[in-house]
């Protein structure tokens, strides 16, 4: 027999099956290459802020020409309100808003603070305080991606009319963290905790007497119909980050952690007027054509809300962040007064 052995089309084929296994291994490779970052957020689809998490996203991927992608998770879907830290380093999520957690003790008594601000230049005053708080964060395998500041809407709502925001008076009012409960106890009322989605229950079932939230979050839970009076105190510096893994974060490319850090600020920069002009459509929308009330205090009275609590707010900031860190901040924070 005679064996007809063809060395040019074996030889092609060998050719043709290296270029498929070459191929395959550059998808593959390419596959590989690709970071997914899970976003975790408190927020939910209805809220203006969950637009400025898909603008992040967008410039990330933009910016990474696709090699990072961020998957947002709104609505607490991943974890509760008080286990950033812990579901960011164990990897719940990669990117995740941190309140006040014992761990990071400046950044807990610092992030929402009782002052008067002027927040024409906000994403300049962030991002300084937020080089005050890096190495506390760092300690916790935290760095942070971009700012989330609600200084602007942070209210007080009642079931009724009240006269003074400072006389509670027995008043069981929701809290968001230990300012805020001292806050309330100083003036007489009563603090209790509620997770933002199990306001609107909590509030209708009368479990609370008044609310301490965001415009913004008030407005996308819907809580204007239980509770509908507000009043616009304006009493606060308040700025939860969004902090990431740090491990996870030094494995980008140096040119990929630097286009995650330009996303998070330009998204920033991206949201505060729409956020702004967000809140104010809610308000008025809640004034004009439901049944809420807005009732906005005087410079004098919200400047004697804020020195009742101030001095003593300041004992503690004092203890968390030591006398020289806590004057920066503080600095920080005259630098942008009014």
């Amino acid at each position: 027999m005679i064996n007809n052995y063809n060395s040019s089309s074996t030889l092609k084929g060998v050719v043709t099956a290296a270029a498929l296994a070459a191929s395959l291994m550059s998808v593959a490779t390419t596959a590989s290459a690709e970071t997914v970052i899970r976003l975790s957020t408190y927020v939910n689809e209805l809220d203006v802020r969950y637009e400025g998490f898909k603008h992040f996203a967008d410039l990330v991927k933009q910016k990474t020409d696709g090699r990072v992608k961020v998957e947002i998770f709104p609505s607490a879907t991943l974890h509760g309100w008080s286990e950033g830290v812990d579901a960011v380093n164990g990897g719940v999520s990669d990117i995740s808003w941190i309140p006040g957690d014992k761990r990071l003790p400046c950044y807990r008594t610092t992030y929402l603070y009782p002052v008067a601000i002027d927040l024409e230049n906000q994403i300049q005053m962030d991002a300084e305080l937020q080089k005050l708080w890096k190495d506390e964060a760092a300690a916790q395998n935290l760095v942070n991606i971009f700012n989330s500041n609600y200084s602007y809407d942070q209210e007080w709502w009642f079931e009724e009319p009240i006269e003074d925001i400072t006389k509670l008076d027995g008043k069981l009012v929701r809290s968001i963290g230990p300012l805020v409960s001292m806050m309330i106890e100083e003036w007489g009322g009563k603090p209790v905790f509620v997770a933002p989605k199990e306001v609107f229950q909590s509030a209708e079932r009368g479990v609370v007497d008044g609310i301490n939230m965001g415009v913004a979050t008030y407005s996308s839970w819907k809580l204007w119909s239980v509770m509908p009076y507000m009043v616009n105190a304006n009493l606060f510096y308040g700025n939860l980050g969004y902090m990431m893994n740090k491990k996870k974060f030094d494995t980008l490319s140096a040119a990929d952690q630097k286009a995650v850090l330009e996303a998070g600020r330009e998204s920033e920069e991206w949201l505060k007027p729409r956020y702004e002009d967000w809140v104010d459509q809610r308000v008025g929308t809640a004034v004009m054509k439901g049944n809420g009330q807005a009732v906005t205090i005087s410079q004098d009275q919200r400047m004697a809300a804020i020195n009742s609590v101030q001095s003593k707010w300041d004992v503690e900031v004092d203890k968390a962040c030591g006398k020289p860190l806590a004057d920066k901040v503080r600095s920080v924070f005259a630098k942008h007064a009014p």
